[in-house]
């Protein structure tokens, strides 16, 4: 008999894996009804969002294929807000019609190409100027976006001549950026020295949009990865679905207005298609929702049918695709009908607003108060009909 020694307690080992936390996308979670219903006609959608009021809580994504001063006209008349990309075509050409046929009329394998060659001319401080001039021609507020980088120079250059909201957009927006060889841009005194608010984003994480806000952030945009025509998921493996990440970053807006006293609008950005998906993202704590694919269908849209990333254009390492949206109407039928498909990607105020009615919630502030539910039988429960006819 061989006689065995005893055996050594192990010590514990700590593994990722047993502090992964579950988080949810539009497709895991439901909207439960309450115990009041409204009319929907009585349902309030207005708000006002750094210093611009806003009929309707739609915010169009800085995305070459989607906004370009005809497009922010077409939007601020039904109410909503549209966002220019400074770093985009518009800035870059006196007339971007024929560099925007070449990228859609481009063929898969070698549009990336075509992207990269178009972004190489050199943004013009008097298109920049001319832009601004002409969305506040078409009749709406002028908002523009830039990276970090670029806004340094940007931003003061586009408040003095006349833009209403700055928005310093990146991949991941963090409170404190770590370089070395260059001076990063410190947001705290970027929107000290700012004469119009400065926007931010994008995060998914509370304690960095707390800090954003606590630097002076009007507003904190939240998303990495969700929209059609992103590809930051699978190329960097970085994201978070986005009820948890809207949720959270709206955990942090309501302690902030605890503790200050000051409301920062919280914009759920990008993976949105249906009326129920912006229903979703209200209740999970947004303020307002930007938009981009579901735009870039309309036929006020730059984009001849087809939209992509704005970091598709890199030449190193794209982040983004071009995706075919195609040209399904008018703006006005995408956002408030009426709706001549019944997938929800029509009429999509309309369904929010019929959401909230049916919730009982008057206000946006009201659906955010509203239950949200685990329901990942949602999509498919006593569906299968609609399967066999389609």
């Amino acid at each position: 008999m061989i006689e065995q020694a005893p055996a050594k307690r192990l010590p514990a080992f700590d593994s990722k894996v047993d502090r992964i936390r579950p988080t949810y996308g539009f497709e895991d979670v439901s909207l439960a009804p309450g115990i009041e219903t409204v009319e929907p006609n009585d349902v309030e959608l207005g708000q006002q969002f750094c210093g611009i009021d806003l009929a309707i809580p739609i915010i169009a994504a800085a995305m070459d294929a989607v906004v370009d001063p005809g497009f922010a006209g077409a939007l601020a008349k039904l109410g909503g807000l549209a966002v220019l990309n400074l770093e985009g075509v518009q800035a870059r050409y006196d007339d971007p019609s024929s560099v925007l046929d070449r990228i859609a009329g481009a063929a898969d394998d070698e549009v990336q190409a075509v992207l990269t060659e178009a972004y190489k001319a050199p943004i013009r401080e008097e298109l920049v100027a001319k832009r601004l001039d002409e969305i506040h021609a078409a009749g709406s507020k002028a908002a523009v976006a830039a990276t970090p980088g670029a806004a340094r120079k940007w931003g003061p250059f586009c408040a003095e001549h006349g833009a209403d909201l700055f928005l310093v957009q990146s991949q991941v927006s963090s409170a404190r950026h770590l370089a070395s060889g260059y001076d990063p841009l410190s947001l705290a005194e970027f929107t000290r020295f700012m004469p119009i608010p400065v926007a931010v984003g994008n995060t998914t994480n509370a304690e960095a949009a707390y800090r954003l806000m606590e630097q002076g952030a009007a507003a904190v945009f939240v998303g990495v990865g969700p929209g059609a025509a992103c590809t930051t998921r699978e190329v960097l493996g970085i994201g978070v679905p986005q009820v948890t990440a809207v949720a959270d970053v709206a955990g942090a807006r309501d302690a902030f207005l605890r503790e200050t006293g000051r409301y920062v609008p919280v914009v759920a950005d990008g993976g949105m298609r249906r009326g129920g998906e912006l229903a979703k993202a209200i209740a999970a704590g947004a303020d307002a929702l930007m938009l981009g694919s579901p735009l870039a269908r309309a036929e006020e849209a730059p984009g001849r049918g087809v939209n992509w990333g704005m970091a598709a254009p890199s030449p190193v390492l794209p982040r983004g695709t071009r995706i075919k949206v195609g040209t399904v109407g008018s703006l006005e039928k995408i956002l408030v009908g009426p709706a001549t498909v019944s997938d929800g990607s029509q009429n999509l105020v309309g369904a929010l607003r019929q959401s909230m009615a049916a919730l009982g919630a008057r206000t946006l502030r009201d659906m955010q108060q509203v239950e949200l539910v685990y329901a990942p039988a949602v999509a498919t429960e006593g569906k299968s009909w609609q399967g066999r006819s389609r």
